[in-house]
């Protein structure tokens, strides 16, 4: 009982807790201070943790974002329907790029290996300049590869939305500059401090539905590169590669052609978190193929525009 006059002690906030606080913070400050924001969304678990915190963050008014989603044409048919499913239950806006008008229209060449993930970063710039985004958040996150490390929060890109290491500003004390002159746009990364583990019990802890691949599963694959990727329209598989059926589930999800599976029987929730607290590996290090192209393939790409 605290009698009166006394101060009742303040409980302090859990980790899940904080990152949650920092990142309702983030979308606040974007739709205070940016006119057209937008937030990508393709039916991953990133984008879909993103939702929710959008959600959480203005309600009960609606999300002062629309959606973006970059289709390759090769995604997931479970991701797309769990896409199509959340904005119309949430009644959002979703525009989509696709990238295969950029290939009809000769704008875009396919690839040799089949994979369009390297083709996103047209249809997104093409997007941001059209509908005049100046600010387009990502469920990106620092764990996940060593070019995404060396962002900021709020990351300033130039006029043909490329990406420069030396034009990061500082962010202390949770201030983020958003300043940028006429035709550039500022990426906003809510979950940069967020790891895969962090992303996962807060999926637990909010009892945010998923995708069914993103649970074991049986399913078809083939092997390529030490990885089991999906058979499909993209290519895939190829001369003396064998399909089989395998217990499999995915870390990550993008263009089916890049994204390789892992073998598992993680087929819930409670599972997946006890197999991703002994994993020495991160979820696009063990299974995307677009990341392992090269030593600095993201970060070149990010010079280039991607996200």
């Amino acid at each position: 009982m605290v009698r009166e006059g006394e101060r009742v002690p303040r409980r302090a906030l859990s980790h899940l807790e904080q990152l949650e606080s920092e990142a309702v913070h983030i979308l606040r400050e974007v739709a205070g201070e940016f006119e057209r924001p937008v937030t990508l969304f393709s039916g991953g678990k990133d984008s879909i943790v993103m939702l929710h915190l959008a959600l959480k963050a203005f309600t009960p008014a609606p999300v002062p974002f629309a959606l973006l989603h970059v289709d390759t044409g090769h995604n997931f048919p479970e991701v797309l329907d769990y896409r199509d499913r959340t904005v119309a239950r949430h009644g959002l806006r979703l525009h989509v790029a696709l990238v295969q008008e950029f290939i009809d229209r000769g704008e875009l060449q396919e690839r040799p290996d089949g994979t369009r993930n390297p083709l996103q970063t047209v249809p997104l710039l093409d997007a941001i300049e059209k509908n005049r985004f100046d600010a387009v958040l990502g469920g990106a996150r620092r764990d996940e590869e060593k070019a995404r490390a060396k962002e900021r929060i709020f990351s300033l890109r130039e006029e043909f939305g490329g990406w420069d290491p030396r034009r990061q500003r500082p962010e202390l004390w949770q201030l983020y500059n958003g300043r940028h002159s006429p035709g550039e746009h500022v990426r906003v990364f809510p979950l940069s401090n967020w790891t895969e583990l962090d992303v996962w019990q807060y999926i637990r802890r909010e009892r945010i539905e998923l995708p069914s691949i993103y649970y074991a599963h049986d399913r078809e694959v083939f092997a390529r590169n030490g990885m089991w990727l999906a058979p499909g329209e993209w290519g895939g598989p190829g001369d003396g590669e064998t399909v089989g059926k395998r217990r499999v589930r995915y870390r990550t999800v993008g263009d089916m052609s890049c994204t390789g599976a892992v073998e598992s029987v993680a087929d819930t929730i409670e599972k997946v978190i006890a197999e991703i607290a002994v994993s020495r590996v991160s979820e696009r290090g063990a299974t995307r193929a677009d990341d392992r192209l090269s030593e600095s393939a993201m970060e070149d790409r990010k010079r280039d525009g991607y996200f």
